[in-house]
């Protein structure tokens, strides 16, 4: 991967921190929302940010206060970095797992309005309804559609089917009666 932007080393300690907040800030969307690439990237730039910050900055952290009175060592930050760079490969990896595949040619009978590939909903219904209370979070839901092979507009159909197989509850996604019922037929 090709490091892109001024190298942190050359940073005015403004464009350093600016940098730094903003990588925090986009910290979420990109590990939630983007690519695995993306992430890596980010990962390697916030690192770098950061390792900038603590070399010009030390006692400004956690890092460099550490409780013995001096800073954290060397050895001990390598650690934590290798650490977080095997959760990283780790990740990737499981990325990398086939999914279960869904063609998209006819809506699944009984409901209109369904995108095609019923293994692939019913995959993503079954989630939800072994889930506690046949609910998960918007964002599980999100990969266990990733899992399942479907697309966000075939996602998007279940809310909109006639009847709806999944309904929104605030930040959670709840199967219907009537997504188990289809689920049912499916077994």
């Amino acid at each position: 991967m090709e490091p892109t932007g001024v190298p942190a080393r050359e940073l005015s300690d403004e464009e350093l921190e600016r940098q730094g907040t903003h990588a925090h800030a986009t910290r979420n969307w990109v590990f939630l929302h983007g690519t695995a690439e993306q992430f890596a990237h980010h990962t390697e730039r916030m690192l770098e940010l950061e390792k900038e910050y603590l070399r010009r900055h030390p006692k400004r952290t956690w890092q460099g206060s550490a409780e013995a009175g001096g800073e954290v060592d060397e050895a001990t930050r390598l650690r934590t970095a290798l650490r977080g760079l095997v959760t990283q490969i780790e990740s990737v990896l499981a990325e990398s797992d086939p999914l279960p595949g869904n063609g998209s040619t006819a809506g699944p009978g009984g409901v209109a309005g369904l995108p095609g590939g019923s293994a692939g909903v019913a995959a993503l219904l079954a989630e939800v309804a072994d889930a506690p209370g046949g609910r998960l979070h918007r964002l599980e839901l999100h990969q266990a559609a990733r899992r399942a092979g479907l697309p966000r507009a075939d996602v998007a159909q279940l809310y909109r089917s006639e009847p709806p197989l999944l309904a929104a509850d605030g930040a959670d996604r709840v199967i219907t009666d009537a997504g188990r019922e289809w689920l049912a037929t499916r077994s």
